[in-house]
Parts: structure tokens; C-alpha cells; sequence
């Protein structure tokens, strides 16, 4: 299972899961009551139920980088390019715009 803290600016909007079902995303309950709440995207609005997908939500995947800096990345990294969620946690912690992963290190 793998884990990323989604901020929006610098507030905590939620937490992105991949696990073997899936992904899941759910906003934080202290961000929902935040006056400053708003959705990180038109097609996550905000809620206290979590969205689950098989495949990586539109909105992350959009994020990550494409042509030549994918190229970089997959390089630099050694990652797979059809593995989104590393390449999310891996090239998205300082995004152009509101929205930023920051890997959560999940120790066993």
C-alpha cells in the first residue's frame, strides 16, 4: 500500500491510498470544516465519503509530468511510466499550482 498526503496550498485537503483494489482518495475531516475548504478538483468535489477508483483518478494522473520530462523522470528514477503512482509520488511534490503528493512513508 502506498500513500501520498495531498495538499492544497498548504493545508492537508486529504490522503490518496493505492492499494490492491485500487486508489482511493478522502478529503480530511479538519480540511472539510476549514473555512478555506474547497475542492482540489471539479471532479472530486468536496465530501466526507472517499472516492475509490481502479484506476488512478484524472486529476492526479494530470498531473504528472509528460514528453520530455516524463523521459527524465522515468530515468533519473528508474520508474515505469505505466506506474502512475510512483510517478506521481515521485515528480509531484512541488506542482505548478494549488495542488502538491507528498509521499506518505508508510515503515514495516
Amino acid at each position: 500500500m502506498r500513500q501520498a498526503k495531498i495538499y492544497y496550498y498548504n493545508l492537508v485537503a486529504g490522503i490518496l491510498t493505492e492499494d490492491e483494489n485500487g486508489y482511493t482518495f478522502q478529503y480530511d475531516s479538519n480540511y472539510l470544516q476549514s473555512d478555506d475548504a474547497q475542492a482540489i478538483s471539479l471532479t472530486l468535489p468536496l465530501t466526507d465519503k472517499p472516492y475509490v477508483e481502479k484506476i488512478l483518478f484524472p486529476f492526479f494522473d494530470g498531473l504528472i509530468p509528460e514528453g520530455w520530462l516524463l523521459d527524465i523522470a522515468e530515468k533519473s528514477w528508474k520508474l515505469n511510466r505505466l506506474d502512475r503512482m510512483s510517478l506521481l509520488l515521485a515528480c509531484c511534490k512541488d506542482c505548478i499550482g494549488s495542488v502538491s503528493v507528498n509521499p506518505i512513508l508508510n515503515i514495516e
